[in-house]
């Protein structure tokens, strides 16, 4: 904790020099960054904006987790599924972020479900790697005995294979989280009319590097809390089971 504190010292004290090297208009000082926020959020517009921007990336999350885990699932079971499933992996992979967005934009218009769609497509592929890797590894032995055990599929599913893959799916999502809200922020700034990206944009138009900052900052506080709360507990407690190392 003090290690932490020391190293939040040596940033501030970092940014404070920052800004007397590079001035207030390239490099605005903490306490003047502090002071826009502030000023947001009694008007409103920061919590607005951040709800905008966190119910998208809460959306297309959940979509692309929940495509991914079953993709994955069944590409890592059967060799047929993942012979015919892996070329459009490889293509959505190397497919540039920009590219989904700009293609999405085009073909379902500057709507709501378009920035859902461009961010949980950018999202699935990676999912879906992560999730085929645990369904190889899962024991045979254990599927065996579920057989002879004369489990159910969903019996089976909830307490042989889910539990296996707990680890797996911890890596996607948290892997997943970081790689999705930067996206959502990219979404906004093409073609959505608020968020958090869209102030980000308005504010590179006008040059206003307070502004950016500000909104920048006070997301990724948002999302620091989500990782240290949220999904970190969640990742030891599903990885509970495995032995630690020395």
């Amino acid at each position: 904790m003090i290690t932490r504190l020391v190293s939040l010292a040596l940033l501030i004290a970092a940014w404070y020099a920052g800004s007397r090297i590079g001035g207030p208009r390239l490099l605005p000082d903490p306490q003047t960054v502090a002071v826009a926020i502030w000023h947001e959020a009694q008007s409103g517009a920061l919590a607005f904006n951040l709800g905008a921007t966190l119910a998208r990336v809460v959306i297309s999350f959940s979509i692309a987790m929940a495509i991914g885990t079953v993709a994955g699932l069944v590409m890592g079971r059967y060799r047929v599924a993942d012979r015919l499933g892996d070329p459009w992996l490889v293509v959505l992979l190397n497919l540039p972020a920009l590219v989904i967005i700009v293609l999405a934009y085009i073909w379902m218009g500057l709507t709501e479900a378009a920035a859902i769609a461009a961010v949980a497509l950018n999202k699935i592929p990676i999912a879906i790697v992560t999730v085929r890797e645990g369904a190889r590894s899962l024991d045979q032995g254990l599927d065996e005995m579920a057989q002879v055990f004369r489990m159910g599929r969903w019996a089976r599913m909830r307490h042989v294979v889910l539990p296996q893959l707990a680890p797996y799916l911890a890596a996607a999502a948290r892997s997943g989280l970081s790689l999705v809200w930067k996206i959502v922020l990219v979404v906004e700034w093409l073609g959505r009319p608020n968020g958090v990206g869209f102030e980000i944009g308005v504010a590179f138009q006008l040059f206003d590097v307070t502004k950016i900052l500000a909104y920048a900052l006070a997301f990724v506080a948002v999302m620091l809390l989500i990782e240290t709360f949220l999904v970190q507990p969640l990742e030891r407690h599903v990885s509970r089971w495995r032995p630690r190392t020395a």
